[in-house]
């Protein structure tokens, strides 16, 4: 049995490094030497997810937890990187610490701002020029594809408003949410599945562009909005228990007035 004492009175970051390392040798744990960066790629997202999850929830507790998974796993990817040889943890912390200071012009050099939207603007004339991106469309390509598809589509519109192209008022994306459910309308009368798919992801394409103009995060109300309909529904279903009534056999017409009940209540 091999055992990694704390430093000091508690476990530190350099300990942490050394049973990351642990896990990995010859001596440690046959499912840590067997991961790579595809096989947990998904773990660093889910952590990230969970720790959005008690942010809202405001736990600390939970919060401190979630960061520490979250932390683990740059200290994994780190590893396997220091096992294949392709890029050390104290590359990643000078990368990042780096990037730090060079897009922060105003604290570690002699750029003047007048307030945090100046410093988003910088942030962003910096990052292109830091990527060699040298238009709208290189830009756009840069938000990644594995970003949750709401998210991915507020990005993108929002760097194509940069460049000019958006609506100029909320009743010209009324008028082209009007015009993209009248063709999703046909492709439901024409019957073709690839049609009907395409016209939905416009219509939702659509729905983004007027969250951007409500000032409204698109995850964020869908969020909400499952979680009501899973109150409301929990509502539904102990009233139909508290009238000896089965959900299974209610009809439309049932449903809907209990619905109304619960929504009310």
């Amino acid at each position: 049995m091999i055992r990694i004492e704390p430093s000091g009175e508690k476990y530190t970051f350099d300990d942490l490094v050394k049973i990351m390392a642990l896990l990995r040798s010859d001596a440690g744990c046959p499912w840590d030497r067997e991961q790579d960066h595809e096989s947990i790629k998904n773990d660093a997202v889910e952590e990230a997810y969970e720790l959005v999850e008690a942010i809202n929830n405001k736990d600390v507790a939970n919060i401190r937890e979630e960061l520490g998974d979250l932390l683990l796993m740059v200290l994994f990817h780190s590893r396997i990187g220091e096992d294949e040889e392709t890029f050390t943890l104290e590359e990643v912390i000078d990368g990042i610490a780096s990037k730090l200071v060079y897009r922060h012009p105003h604290v570690f050099d002699s750029r003047k701002v007048s307030d945090s939207s100046e410093v988003l603007r910088n942030w962003d004339e910096l990052k292109l020029a830091e990527k060699y991106i040298q238009s709208a469309t290189q830009d756009i390509k840069q938000v990644p594809k594995a970003l949750p598809a709401l998210t991915r589509a507020r990005k993108v519109q929002k760097k194509a408003s940069k460049a000019g192209m958006d609506f100029s008022e909320v009743s010209q994306v009324f008028d082209k949410l009007k015009e993209e459910t009248e063709e999703l309308h046909e492709a439901i009368a024409l019957g073709g599945a690839s049609a009907i798919e395409d016209e939905f992801g416009d219509l939702l394409f659509g729905m983004v562009n007027l969250s951007r103009f409500l000032g409204v995060n698109p995850e964020n109300a869908l969020t909400n909005a499952v979680e009501k309909f899973i109150n409301r529904f929990e509502g539904v279903e102990n009233l139909a228990k508290a009238r000896k009534m089965e959900l299974s056999e209610l009809s439309a017409e049932s449903l809907d007035q209990l619905w109304e009940e619960v929504k009310k209540g």
